[in-house]
């Protein structure tokens, strides 16, 4: 299926990358590193100049921490929403959002997808994007309340009820208005779930894409890859990678990342051996 975000078309052949662009003083990553306006618009740059089709503009981090409201979210990425469309008119501008009130804003500002991260905590959010006639992230997380670390959540099946809870959602933005080809689903590893769900969720990633609707991933440097690995923040990147791998074969089509050049070598590798692309020369044994 053709897929729309925004402005903007893909092929039902393409992936795409979504660089993530946190401006927030204590994401747990990048701890701060792009808080600062300028620095934010560098990492930006950066990601373009790396082949991202797509920046994630996020102002508020997904974990526990000071409470910040829609007038103090409004001013991290409002502004910088604009000042990021005009510079790049060719860019996928994605914002990382549950609240309504900020992403009627941030469309207005230019953005082209909103990247519900909590599953429909605000349930406006659906008319917003079709108002603006944007893409919608639907994800799945178990109903967690926005900022919450899961607790001893449980499932009859993890990969069932992502299933149910995201096409659910789609089909409430799809009734709402939003475009089919806008809407994408994901099942949104470690919120809400625990390390044996979000694995349990990758292995059977193929049964999400078997809906029809596109599937996005975030696997990068999430906690789920730490705890297999043993691994802290800063050295998950090879365990993201083979995760990248296992959800590429299956057929997601967007891979919400931070590290770009070698998510997108994974992928298009991964899509090769599936049989969905073609090596770029294939010269070896034939002359």
């Amino acid at each position: 299926m053709t897929l729309r975000l925004g402005r903007h078309t893909f092929d039902d052949d393409a992936t795409l990358m979504m660089a993530i662009v946190n401006r927030t003083p204590d994401s747990f990553y990048d701890r701060g590193a792009t808080w600062a306006e300028d620095k934010a618009f560098e990492r930006v740059s950066l990601v373009v100049e790396q082949g991202a089709e797509v920046v994630d503009i996020g102002g508020i981090k997904a974990a526990p921490g000071v409470e910040i409201d829609a007038a103090e979210e409004k001013s991290r990425v409002v502004d910088f929403v604009a000042r990021v469309r005009e510079t790049y008119p060719g860019l996928v501008i994605s914002v990382d959002t549950w609240r309504a009130e900020v992403g009627d804003a941030v469309c207005a500002a230019g953005a082209d997808v909103l990247n519900d991260a909590w599953g429909g905590a605000d349930p406006e959010l659906v008319d917003v994007a079709a108002r603006h006639d944007v893409a919608l992230i639907c994800t799945h997380t178990g109903g967690a309340t926005p900022r919450t670390r899961p607790y001893r959540v449980e499932y009859d099946d993890v990969v069932r009820s992502a299933i149910e809870d995201t096409v659910g959602y789609a089909e409430r933005a799809l009734a709402a208005g939003v475009a089919r080809e806008s809407l994408v689903i994901d099942p949104a590893h470690d919120f809400g779930k625990n390390t044996f769900h979000s694995l349990e969720v990758t292995r059977r990633l193929g049964e999400m894409v078997a809906t029809g609707w596109p599937v996005l991933v975030s696997l990068s440097n999430k906690d789920f890859v730490g705890e297999t690995l043993d691994r802290p923040v800063g050295e998950r990147l090879t365990g993201t990678l083979a995760a990248t791998a296992i959800c590429a074969m299956a057929g997601a089509r967007i891979y919400r990342v931070h590290e770009v050049p070698e998510t997108r070598e994974t992928v298009d590798m991964a899509w090769t051996i599936a049989g969905r692309r073609r090596p770029v020369r294939a010269i070896r044994g034939l002359q």
